[in-house]
């Protein structure tokens, strides 16, 4: 066989897979948000490499869900909302948008909580930076060309693939961090129970789920099509923990090494210093900032988009105010009330931040549970149901996360042992 016939297949499967390339990995990138870099500099500053060992298991447990989705969508060519409203009915519909809101309210409050804690490194009031910041989201996303704007967003976000860099720099020991990523370590105390559960909900969020098979049946992916499509979610889950791995590794070399607890944004950034000196101030926040300000948009957006699609509301921001009331004002709604709550005098931007992700952790089993139901429905999914393997271990998941909620409930007012 001849190189060139050796090489067409190739190229044919490369450009198979970059015409659909984009939803798994764009939704993957997003993850890393402003409640992301704090969780997991958090695990990392607090409890150095012993936090390290989840992402395995979160890392295919993503893969997993995102895959789901994402064969949802090419099957069915519908998005999640509209397939819960057509199974389950109206009320349950409500239901699950409720859940929804609620989590994407949250997550909503620590984007604005992140823009609010870069900016305050500089000595900028929050009610400045909030309120600014909450204005500019909203022309860009109802009076301007939001979509060129997210790439540039998108792409200023890359800032924070330095802390691969800085993790090298900080010169961590690789054996104990090998050790730990293959030696499960359980605390019973409320502050490792938390994290255990906002590191779960800051990596498989409830948004994704929706935005992700909207994204797919946007693009108009088949079934045929679709084993590129699950490449792009498969490579998308490494890529997002991949990121979050250096992160608690460069933040436990430089921070959980010396003691030194995350209480601001400011503690945050020393873990670029190894890469970064004394512009590790300055990267930190311009990364924080630009992931933040893109969340703040991207999550009001698929709130939006998720209910007037459930309920056959007109959508799109191709399309004015009288012609969209419902998407834009679903829109506004979402994005005030998130920047409103950092306005709360005396709240702590990094408490805010963390709790955020929690309340998605504690929310996401409603959201798998629907998912679940719709994936192994036949009538929907004719032959591409889940298999036992993807059974077993989703719906371990949701179990889990139940009884993290509960055991947290338990070291919360019974005050269990700390060892």
């Amino acid at each position: 066989m001849s190189t060139t016939a050796r090489k067409a297949p190739f190229r044919k499967t490369l450009f198979a897979y970059l015409a659909v390339m984009g939803p798994g990995i764009i939704t993957s990138a997003a993850d890393n948000d402003a409640g992301g870099i704090t969780t997991y500099s958090i695990c990392g500053a607090h409890f150095g490499y012993g936090l390290v060992w989840l992402l395995i298991p979160i890392t295919v447990v993503l893969a997993m869900v995102q895959e789901m989705c994402a064969r949802m969508g090419a099957v069915t060519q519908k998005g999640l909302g509209e397939l819960i409203r057509e199974e389950f009915g109206v009320r349950w519909t409500l239901f699950a948008l409720v859940v929804m809101l609620v989590a994407n309210v949250a997550t909503t409050v620590a984007e604005f909580a992140g823009i609010a804690a870069s900016l305050q490194m500089f000595g900028v009031h929050k009610a400045v930076s909030v309120i600014v910041s909450g204005l500019i989201v909203w022309l860009l996303v109802t009076r301007f060309n939001f979509r060129a704007v997210e790439r540039v967003f998108l792409a200023a976000t890359l800032i924070f693939v330095t802390y691969i860099i800085a993790g090298f720099m900080a010169g961590p020991d690789w054996g104990e961090v090998a050790r730990a990523a293959v030696t499960p370590v359980f605390h019973k105390t409320p502050e490792y129970i938390l994290l255990v559960i906002a590191t779960i909900g800051t990596t498989v969020t409830p948004w994704m789920q929706f935005f992700l098979q909207s994204t797919v049946v946007d693009k108009g992916i088949k079934i045929r099509q679709y084993r590129y499509q699950k490449a792009d979610v498969f490579f998308g889950a490494f890529l997002t923990d991949f990121v979050a791995f250096f992160i608690i590794v460069a933040t436990a070399a430089t921070l959980y090494t010396h003691g030194i607890r995350i209480e601001s944004a400011e503690h945050a950034a020393k873990a670029l210093e190894p890469f970064a000196g004394a512009n590790a101030k300055l990267l930190f926040a311009i990364g924080l900032f630009n992931a933040s300000l893109l969340a703040s948009a991207v999550l009001p957006l698929t709130t939006a988009y998720t209910y007037c699609e459930s309920f056959g509301w007109e959508i799109g921001l191709s399309r004015s105010w009288r012609e969209a009331p419902m998407f834009y004002g679903i829109f506004t709604f979402t994005l005030v009330i998130g920047a409103a709550v950092v306005l709360l005098p005396g709240l702590h931007l990094i408490t805010a931040m963390i709790l955020s992700q929690d309340v998605n952790g504690i929310l996401l089993p409603v959201v798998l549970i629907f998912m679940l139901k719709l994936v192994n429905n036949r009538e929907i999914m004719g032959h591409h149901t889940n298999s036992p393997v993807y059974n077993i271990v989703c719906w371990a998941t949701v179990v889990l996360i139940i009884l993290l909620t509960v055991a947290l409930l338990a070291a919360s007012f019974l005050h269990l042992p700390t060892s």
